[in-house]
Parts: structure tokens; C-alpha cells; sequence
């Protein structure tokens, strides 16, 4: 029997087992489809939520201890593994705020830098941006990422892991729970045990507990993003350089020039159909921040489902009422940017080391659900979960 098996490949999923290997311990890693290719693969890689001041402080605080650790994890990553995630620190623009007060001293109470930028300073750092702007708040420090080759860059480190037995394209059928303790799960490849069990199967996480009988909230939120391919330019500077934030829409700069723009808000339940109604929003968009972009070819657009909590805030810790069942969800929008400190924080707990961060906040709560006596059966046909 292995020492710990997780359900979900994600970003959350891989960096677990990644430090559960390197621990010493056996695990294995249950992965639906591919690894790195859900909410993982369809986010921005911005490393910051959005608009950090708006958020509850367990929230920034697992926001700030990541903060720090991508620019030595996406170097280690990339020596080790060849597949450079593209981490690069260049600053985020917010463009019309209407509490940027209430940014400038959420800034100044935890010492981040976030300064006021008249008209000029604004376009010296993006000239392309449209007319007419009087200024707008610069967060220096803020960084982004190539998510889909993070995505691919902890999957080939998981991979040479000899800890680890990676299963991708195994559907999870049910969670396996004997006298109030999970022993491991039925798949569509059959049978696996282990002496715990963690779920990090975002979206999917709450339909897999309710297979026991345990309500947990986290639903699938669907976002819809596109990519513009921008021409080849000769010389050190592309058309868009940092990350602008303008009206809830974003754009993000790639290294080779394309640029991205997000997202969308969507409670469509698990139907992730890009849509022409969300298209035509976000190209809106992307123009009104950018206007060269009407020039440029859309390349690509595509939806995923992130995995909304309340408050967006994970639940991280054990399942209350069956031993040995832990989780790892719930991260809304921001999988990628907590993922360094939810990871290490529930890896903390199951090695019962000194943790990073108060868990309380996170933890699930034991009025959140006790699992039924007949949830434990197996399920009827069709009633697969991850």
C-alpha cells in the first residue's frame, strides 16, 4: 500500500506529490484526463489575485508566501526539466479604479509597492495603450507565467520522480471507506489503496464528496480567455510589455509577443463550450485597452472551469469524519498563484511539521458534512466523478 494518493493532476495535485516524493514517501497520482490541462492550463499565470486588496486576509497571506517562491521554483524547474515556464517580474498597470484609495493603503499597511502614475509615466511604460487615460496605480513587483508550460514542466518532474506512479486518464468512480477510514479508490482502471487520500480534483472536488454524502462548496465557474497573435517586431520591445488591468479584464503580454486577454465570470455548471457572446466581450475588451489588437488575428479561444469556493477562499486539510481523507480546493481563481503555499501548507500537516501559515481559516468545517452509511455504496452506472 502506498503512503498517500491524490486525485487530481493539476498545478495543486502536481506540486503535492512533487513534495510528498521528496519527502520519501510512495504516492500516487490520479489524473482524469492529462496532467496540467484543466483550470491549470486555462488560466492567464498572472502570480497575483487580481485585485489583492479586495480579498480576505487567509487569502493574502497564502498570496504573499507564494509570491516569493515562483522565481527559484520555475528556475529549478526549468534546469531540471529543460521546459522554461517563462516566469518573468515585469509590473502590473490598473487602469480606472474605483477604489484605488483603498488599494493605495491596503499598499501601505503590508508595506507592498503600489504607487500613483500620472498620464505620462503610464504610456513611457505602455505607449500602445488607448488614448485618453489621466494615470493609473503600478505594482512593480507583480509577475506572470506560462501556466500551460508550468503545467508541463511539474509533470515531467513528477515523472522522474521515483516515488511517484503517475495514472493519467483514469477516472476516479469512488472513494473506498471502511469503519470510518478511506482506504483508497475505484477507477476505471480498477482498484487502488493507500493510507491517505487527498482531493485536488478542483472543480470536480465537490461532486466526488457528495458520492459520500459530504456537502462541500466548491463549484465549477467557467472563464473564457482568447490570445492574440501580434506581429513579429524587430528590436527588445513587443507591443504590450507588463500585465494591464482595466475594468475586470486583463491583458497579458507572452515572451513571444502574443498577448492574452480575460476572462470571463460564468455559472454555466461543467460546460465549458467557448461561446461567440464571450468572444465578442472579450475582444471588446482587449481593444478598449489595446487598440492595435484589432489588427492582430485571434489565435485561439478557449473556456475552463475553475473551482469556486466562498469568498474564494480553499479549503485545505482534513475531511471531517473519515480518517485519512484530506483536500486541497476551492482556490477560484487563484489555483496558480496559491499553489506554492496551499501545497506546502496541507504537506506540512500530513508530515506533521511545523506549519507555514495558521491552517485554521482553511480547514474544512465539521458542520460542512459527515459522510452517510449508504453513500458508501457503490454508485449507480454513469455516476462517475473525476
Amino acid at each position: 500500500m502506498k503512503d498517500f494518493l491524490i486525485i487530481g493532476g493539476g498545478v495543486i495535485g502536481m506540486m503535492t506529490a512533487w513534495q510528498l516524493a521528496e519527502a520519501g514517501h510512495e504516492v500516487i497520482l490520479l489524473e482524469r484526463g492529462e496532467c496540467g490541462r484543466e483550470a491549470s492550463w486555462a488560466g492567464g499565470g498572472i502570480v497575483s489575485p487580481l485585485y489583492p486588496w479586495r480579498y480576505p486576509a487567509p487569502i493574502s497571506r497564502l498570496a504573499s508566501w507564494s509570491e516569493g517562491r515562483y522565481g527559484y521554483l520555475t528556475a529549478q524547474l526549468a534546469e531540471t526539466t529543460g521546459i522554461d515556464p517563462e516566469f518573468r517580474r515585469r509590473g502590473l498597470l490598473y487602469l480606472d479604479l474605483e477604489d484605488e484609495s483603498h488599494a493605495i493603503e491596503w499598499a501601505r499597511r503590508i508595506d507592498k509597492p503600489l504607487s500613483r502614475l500620472d498620464a505620462y509615466a503610464v504610456y513611457a511604460r505602455e505607449p500602445g495603450l488607448v488614448d485618453g487615460l489621466d494615470g493609473g496605480l503600478w505594482m512593480p513587483t507583480l509577475g506572470s507565467l506560462r501556466n500551460p508550460r508550468l503545467g508541463q514542466a511539474l509533470r515531467a518532474r513528477v515523472q522522474t520522480l521515483p516515488g511517484v506512479a503517475l495514472y493519467e486518464h483514469c477516472r476516479v468512480e469512488r472513494l473506498s471507506v471502511e469503519s470510518g477510514r478511506v482506504s483508497g479508490v475505484e477507477t476505471s482502471a480498477g482498484r487502488f489503496t493507500a493510507g491517505h487520500v487527498i482531493l485536488c480534483g478542483g472543480a470536480w472536488t465537490g461532486r466526488l464528496l457528495a458520492s459520500l454524502g459530504i456537502t462541500l462548496p466548491v463549484r465549477p465557474v467557467k472563464g473564457q480567455m482568447m490570445v492574440f497573435k501580434t506581429p513579429t517586431v524587430t528590436g527588445s520591445r513587443q507591443w504590450l510589455e507588463r500585465v494591464v488591468l482595466r475594468g475586470g479584464r486583463y491583458l497579458i503580454p507572452r515572451a513571444d509577443g502574443r498577448v492574452l486577454v480575460g476572462s470571463t465570470l460564468e455559472e454555466a455548471g461543467f460546460d465549458k463550450t467557448p461561446t461567440p457572446e464571450a468572444r465578442d466581450s472579450l475582444y471588446a475588451s482587449a481593444v478598449a485597452i489595446l487598440p492595435a489588437l484589432a489588427e492582430c488575428e485571434i489565435e485561439h479561444h478557449w473556456s475552463g472551469l475553475r473551482p469556486g469556493a466562498p469568498e474564494g477562499l480553499p479549503f485545505i486539510g482534513a475531511i471531517h469524519g473519515v480518517a485519512g481523507l484530506f483536500i486541497n480546493a476551492g482556490h477560484y481563481r487563484n489555483g496558480l498563484v496559491l499553489a506554492p503555499a496551499a501545497t506546502r501548507l496541507l504537506v506540512d500537516q500530513l508530515l506533521g511539521r511545523e506549519p507555514i501559515l495558521d491552517p485554521m481559516p482553511y480547514r474544512p468545517r465539521a458542520g460542512q458534512g459527515v459522510p452517510d452509511a449508504a453513500a458508501n455504496e457503490a454508485p449507480s452506472p454513469g455516476a462517475s466523478c473525476l
